[in-house]
């Protein structure tokens, strides 16, 4: 359940009155949110810029602490656009819950228009993802793990890290009744290519979300542009090429000039990186099959399998062109 379904004026102007204290609420749109938060635009009378103030239960604070340390970071190492904390404050408060304000941002999300794009300007799109990835990838992490404010249970190694998490996925696949047989290939998979976890030598700062719901574009004179990024919630300290893999996965299936654009936008790559992305496809798979087991949505199980047991074969080559 989110967080709250509606922000009456009275109450947005409250919470904007430390950082916005003369600012005149005029509409309120609510707009996507996650299972953990509630997110509203802001509009005001005159010419002030909206803002988006986004919503916790104070169980989640966290999460909320969270988002504002990674985006400041962010910022720090001149890595964006992405939206300014504003203010950040807990559910003392009008409404009772946790909430921050930060800056919106310009354009729609790549998932709302990616359809009607020509192939030329999809590809420019995703050679720009590319880029903007890779500066985040710019910014080294002390270890590796979940990232709050901090790196939480950190590993020294990659090896280490991942081979944590696939035990960990895996435990929660069977849990949810997955197919003993696949998690069986999946161990397997696992097991003769670990020698690729060693690859990685220095943790980064990883999105862990770069799909196209959190990818914002605008259209200009010279065509379409990506004009921020959002949603930070599932950062992690991590091989950079996690990152490559969920969009792959996500995103781009085997659309190759998708792939193609991508890659040459975040640049040069290790020489191993294609079976280290294929490898790290197959976790994402994994961690998506638990995930909608977990909360009860059976209906996208199969075709996530599916994947798998294409992942898992060991005839399956990823293509790249180059």
């Amino acid at each position: 359940m989110s967080a709250a379904t509606a922000l009456p004026s009275a109450i947005a102007g409250e919470l904007l009155r430390p950082v916005l204290p003369a600012a005149s609420v005029g509409e309120i749109v609510p707009r996507s949110g996650g299972e953990l938060s509630t997110i509203f635009e802001i509009r005001f009378v005159g010419t002030a810029e909206p803002v988006v103030i986004k919503v916790y239960e104070d169980r989640w604070r966290w999460k909320q602490e969270k988002e504002t340390y990674v985006y400041r970071l962010l910022q720090q190492h001149g890595v964006g656009p992405v939206p300014a904390v504003l203010h950040q404050a807990g559910a003392d408060n009008a409404l009772g819950r946790c909430y921050t304000v930060m800056t919106m941002l310009r354009g729609r999300p790549l998932s709302a228009v990616s359809h009607a794009l020509d192939r030329a300007s999809l590809r420019e799109v995703y050679r720009q993802i590319g880029g903007c990835m890779a500066a985040v990838h710019r910014i080294p992490q002390g270890a590796y793990g979940y990232l709050t404010t901090r790196v939480v249970d950190a590993q020294p190694t990659n090896a280490a890290y991942m081979t944590r998490q696939f035990h960990n996925k895996l435990r929660e696949y069977t849990d949810h009744g997955g197919d003993t047989t696949l998690a069986t290939a999946i161990e397997a998979k696992v097991a003769r290519q670990e020698e690729l976890l060693a690859g990685c030598r220095q943790a980064v700062l990883c999105h862990n979300d770069f799909h196209e719901g959190n990818v914002l574009v605008a259209e200009d004179g010279g065509g379409w542009r990506v004009s921020g990024f959002i949603d930070v919630e599932n950062a992690i300290a991590a091989d950079p090429l996690m990152d490559v893999a969920k969009t792959d996965y996500y995103c781009v299936h085997d659309d190759q000039d998708k792939r193609e654009a991508l890659c040459d936008g975040y640049g040069p790559l290790p020489a191993d990186w294609s079976e280290r992305v294929g490898l790290y496809r197959l976790y994402h798979a994994l961690e998506l099959w638990d995930w909608f087991a977990s909360i009860g949505n059976t209906a996208p199980l199969e075709g996530i399998s599916a994947d798998i047991r294409r992942m898992t074969a060991r005839s399956l080559v990823l293509q790249y062109r180059f």
